[in-house]
């Protein structure tokens, strides 16, 4: 237990955030293994969840046991983005269930500290956790999924890791467009066969052609090998060239993104913020594939912040005085604000999916509701 040096009120409100004081680093501190352990123990019961699939996999359709698990591990980065908000949910109520079953609440309080100074750290913690969060969805859960997807499809059901008849079509700046068509792609070495690239101008008219045999991917840049040029002026005359040595072209497309827009990807949970808006920039979707797709686009930004929503939350439920549940309790609470977050987000992506003008709105308003119920528990809090 710690107790907070007597100081006057005014000063105390005047405190500023950075750099942290000893009160902040020993609320992280507080924070962290309650934090760490509601991490490890919601990451279980999705793991124990998936104990059943594994085993499926192995028996039914004798999948290799290494190859079970490799799936399972690249699944893991999409369980780590609802175990995450919910870790910190857990963390934050037992930290402060703590702080406030032993007085030291109330002794910082009495020390002239305000209760929105006292929690700060914590929600400042968890905007940043939120960050991280939708760092994990945008770099390393859509490469996961391709893992996944490849190990599933290559190993698991022995089905040829090469794609054929691709196709992908990238807006180009001042309206023009371009064109990719693969007779096969590659998976495992990352290549497209027998490539052509057609670039139209904004009146969609064809002004370039690029022709080869072979293109590889080579970060971040195609590498096409024996390649044809065909260029389309204004006035009607062809210029080509040749190049046996190899061409390096960049079409604006990673492989996983050709994949995806050749497969028509009806689900836009499986495709990360920049993909969706591909997609949707790309005019190949019709009128109610837009919508859910502007949804989710919207969705996607907006579910990360959850941690710091569900921060929020838990500083308020934590400031209440209970008798005896501990633990237990606080996993109760946690289970159940997280199951009524998520069942009123399902709720408003359906209703986002309407019209395109209500995608932002839908996407937000959970977490602005729930923003205005924690806040207002705060209030309530800070004057007692």
């Amino acid at each position: 237990m710690i107790a907070a040096a007597p100081a006057s009120s005014a000063h105390a409100r005047r405190a500023p955030l950075w750099p942290p004081t000893i009160m902040d680093r020993y609320l992280i501190a507080e924070l962290r293994g309650p934090f760490l352990f509601g991490l490890s123990a919601f990451t279980l019961i999705f793991v124990a969840t998936q104990i059943l699939a594994i085993g499926r996999l192995v028996s039914e359709e004798h999948a290799p046991l290494w190859a079970a698990v490799e799936y399972f591990l690249w699944g893991m980065p999409q369980y780590l983005l609802l175990v995450i908000p919910m870790a910190m949910l857990l963390g934050t109520l037992l930290a402060m269930q703590r702080l406030s079953g032993d007085s030291e609440v109330i002794a910082f309080k009495a020390g002239g500290v305000s209760l929105a100074r006292i929690v700060a750290p914590l929600l400042i913690v968890g905007l940043l956790i939120s960050l991280f969060a939708l760092i994990v969805q945008e770099l390393f859960v859509p490469f996961a999924n391709d893992k996944a997807a490849y190990v599933r499809q290559a190993v698991i059901e022995h089905v040829s890791p090469a794609l054929s008849n691709l196709s992908a079509v990238t807006p180009l700046p001042g309206g023009g467009k371009q064109v990719t068509i693969a007779g096969a792609f590659d998976v495992e070495r990352q290549a497209l066969l027998n490539v052509t690239v057609i670039r139209y101008d904004a009146q969609q008219k064809p002004r370039e052609f690029i022709v080869a045999d072979r293109a590889t991917y080579t970060q971040p840049t195609w590498h096409f090998e024996n390649a044809r040029t065909y260029a389309f002026s204004q006035d009607g005359q062809t210029q080509t060239g040749t190049f046996p040595g190899g061409l390096q072209v960049d079409i604006g497309e990673r492989p996983n993104q050709i994949a995806k827009q050749s497969l028509q990807i009806s689900n836009p949970e499986d495709l990360s913020r920049a993909e969706i808006k591909e997609r949707i920039d790309s005019g190949q979707l019709s009128p109610q594939q837009r919508n859910l797709f502007t949804a989710t686009y919207s969705a996607k930004l907006a579910r990360p912040f959850a941690a710091f929503v569900f921060t929020l939350i838990a500083v308020s439920f934590g400031l209440r005085p209970v008798r005896g549940g501990g633990t237990g309790l606080g996993f109760g609470i946690a289970v159940a604000v997280v199951f009524v977050y998520y069942v009123i987000s399902t709720v408003f992506l359906s209703i986002g999916g309407a019209a395109v003008w209500l995608a932002g709105i839908a996407a937000w308003t959970p977490n602005l509701l729930f923003t205005i119920i924690g806040a207002v528990l705060l209030r309530r809090a800070s004057r007692a």
